[in-house]
């Protein structure tokens, strides 16, 4: 029997990697520095993500296979209370973590390519951030638009990437479908750090804005979200009571088995 990792803790299938934002950013520093051939893989989770996974086995699959998987959001928190008796050590959403990464590791050389979004979101993403991250060099960028069965076509958009001398590829075309489309191409894609990272893109191009401080300290953030997304309401207001009890679930199969926080159930 293998000895559970105490810094990855079993949440609906999907083992959740318990860190620090500095944590974190060593984690992306060492890839950074160590220049793999073969990217790390790098996911976030909110209660959304692990309510896919626990009706999607592949993508739970795809989730499992990561090399890091993060927990982001209120509903992670809670289930960490629930299922651990305490809190993750911090929040980590790509919202946050990316430009951190962009903030520390500045001044080294390091280009990134983004993709994802629309046509006209990824411009005005690109330009964003070609502004404000200035300690890096923006490599390219491409929609996400991306038909992995056009084997040609996708073919052309990987070697773009390589060509571009990306160190970090950012993927920004919700869940699953951009942790599955890193998944599928893990064994292509030839640089240091592959990072799923949702909606970043929309905030960077204006499209949407962050919640306020008070809001995002308080927990409610995805309130704000429900409000300026109304198409995203029954993703709250149905799925979050969903992913608890999910949660509560796995919380009783646990106490039954005997083995509390060391198996994930869905």
């Amino acid at each position: 029997m293998s000895t559970p990792d105490p810094e990855r803790f079993p949440l609906l299938g999907v083992p959740i990697h318990d860190t620090t934002q500095t944590g974190a950013i060593s984690i992306l520093e060492s890839a950074l520095e160590d220049r793999s051939d073969s990217p790390l893989t790098v996911y976030f989770a909110n209660a959304h993500t692990l309510n896919v996974a626990a009706t999607d086995s592949d993508f739970a699959e795809v989730m499992a296979r990561a090399d890091h998987v993060f927990g982001d959001g209120t509903g992670v928190r809670w289930a960490f209370r629930m299922l651990r008796g305490s809190e993750p050590l911090e929040n980590l959403n790509g919202t946050d973590l990316v430009p951190l990464m962009f903030s520390k590791l500045a001044g080294r050389g390091l280009n990134y390519y983004l993709l994802g979004s629309s046509e006209e979101m990824i411009e005005g993403a690109a330009r964003y951030a070609k502004e404000r991250f200035s300690g890096w060099t923006l490599a390219g960028f491409h929609h996400g638009y991306v038909l992995d069965y056009d084997e040609e076509a996708t073919q052309r958009l990987i070697d773009a990437i390589h060509a571009s001398g990306a160190d970090v590829l950012l993927v920004g075309m919700g869940n699953p479908l951009q942790e599955n489309w890193i998944d599928r191409n893990r064994d292509r894609l030839k640089m240091p750090i592959a990072m799923a990272i949702g909606g970043q893109f929309a905030y960077w191009s204006g499209d949407l804005d962050r919640a306020p401080e008070w809001m995002r300290k308080l927990g409610i953030e995805w309130l704000y979200l429900m409000i300026r997304q109304p198409r995203k309401v029954s993703r709250y207001m149905l799925g979050n009571p969903l992913f608890l009890l999910r949660v509560l679930a796995q919380k009783i199969g646990l106490r039954s088995s005997g083995v509390a926080g060391l198996e994930g159930h869905s």
